[in-house]
């Protein structure tokens, strides 16, 4: 199975750090948040990417084209052609990596659409590339199997913004709730989908829009219930927040 990973916005409201990058390339514990997923799918055999690109492009292919002498030691003979040869290995050695320009301003089932001619006539996965989870990818493939239907999204149950008071008729509070566990399901990402769901979109399309919309209207569209961790990485705080999880040693979806 191939992964589509959607790295191509902004990421305005994380102006600190993506003035300079796309946010797939912000670093957390020293890598790019899009190394972590990659990292997170290949532990569940996923080793096919493509990478489709959009906003300051060029950092995500400057990445991959140099990564072996970022994670190598190497000896190059200078002013001799094809002297460069590297030493020892890393994990990420059977990764195949296609970094797809998909434009500047397009939106998520657009960049699939413009990424699909890299696709195979099989089912594949599509992950955001800006937030981090540990989802478990067996079971969702499972499950999307089980359903039988075109498309699969993971969702979750997030927690509430603000803590919640319940306050009886004399204005006194009985209980107190830190941020409750809400009662809706959002979707994170970690699509699965068949080969056909490619014709419900087009260059222009949203994803989260109308071809989804669209499979749920025709009951084509099934939920993965995640009840692990997840984490968008939207404003500075998150970021703060995931890199003090790796550096303490507690991330969750951490592989290894």
């Amino acid at each position: 199975m191939k992964a589509v990973l959607l790295a191509g916005g902004l990421g305005t409201r994380l102006r600190e750090e993506t003035e300079f990058k796309p946010k797939p390339m912000v670093e957390i514990g020293g890598r790019p948040v899009l190394w972590h997923i990659m990292k997170n799918l290949a532990h569940f055999g996923i080793t096919e990417f493509i990478v489709a690109t959009g906003y300051k492009s060029e950092t995500i292919k400057e990445y991959f084209l140099n990564y072996e002498a970022w994670n190598n030691d190497f000896t190059i003979e200078l002013g001799v052609r094809d002297s460069l040869r590297f030493h020892d290995a890393h994990d990420e050695g059977r990764w195949t990596v296609t970094v797809a320009y998909t434009g500047e301003d397009t939106m998520t089932g657009g960049r699939i659409a413009r990424a699909a001619r890299y696709l195979d006539d099989e089912a594949f996965l599509v992950a955001y590339g800006d937030g981090l989870a540990n989802v478990d990818i067996a079971a969702l493939q499972a499950s999307h199997e089980a359903a039988g239907t075109l498309a699969t999204v993971t969702t979750v149950q997030p927690t509430g913004r603000f803590g919640v008071m319940d306050i009886d008729d004399q204005g006194i509070v009985r209980h107190f709730r830190e941020k409750p566990i809400t009662d809706g399901w959002i979707n994170i990402g970690f699509f699965i989908f068949e080969p056909e769901v490619l014709g419900y979109l087009d260059s222009s399309s949203v994803l989260e829009e109308e071809p989804l919309a669209r499979l749920a209207a025709e009951h084509q569209l099934s939920a993965y219930r995640h009840t692990g961790f997840w984490q968008p990485m939207d404003t500075y705080r998150e970021f703060r927040m995931l890199n003090d999880l790796w550096n303490d040693g507690s991330a969750p979806w951490r592989i290894g």
